[in-house]
């Protein structure tokens, strides 16, 4: 899958404003979303967050911080965010998100957004 799908497949995500983690896929109904393009610019220092995997947007139950740090429960696993995966610029959609990837069978945080509850 192309990253500009990955990106819409996030964004399809997010409009419909899951309360859980929720995996979309891209059906073009969102390539003039005018978030679109805030999307396929988010980067953490690991890369490009839409570069690589879908974004999942997470429950308040599922996410939580401790001293500027976060910790995030994916797949049955708390996993520790590392510094460098936290998006520090503004959160245009308010909500708390995070892309993975997997190392080893266990997921790893690519990128994360912490929503406006922090």
């Amino acid at each position: 899958m192309r990253p500009a799908r990955l990106c819409a497949a996030t964004l399809l995500g997010l409009t419909a404003l899951l309360a859980t983690s929720a995996l979309a896929r891209d059906d073009g109904r969102y390539s003039n979303s005018p978030l679109k393009p805030w999307f396929e610019n988010l980067h953490s220092e690991y890369g490009q967050c839409c570069s690589d995997a879908d974004g999942y947007v997470v429950a308040d139950v599922d996410w939580a911080s401790d001293k500027g740090h976060y910790r995030v429960h994916l797949d049955d696993e708390w996993v520790f965010v590392p510094d460098g995966a936290v998006i520090t610029e503004p959160n245009r959609i308010g909500r708390t998100m995070v892309w993975k990837h997997y190392i080893d069978g266990h997921p790893r945080v690519r990128c994360f957004m912490p929503g406006s509850m922090t």
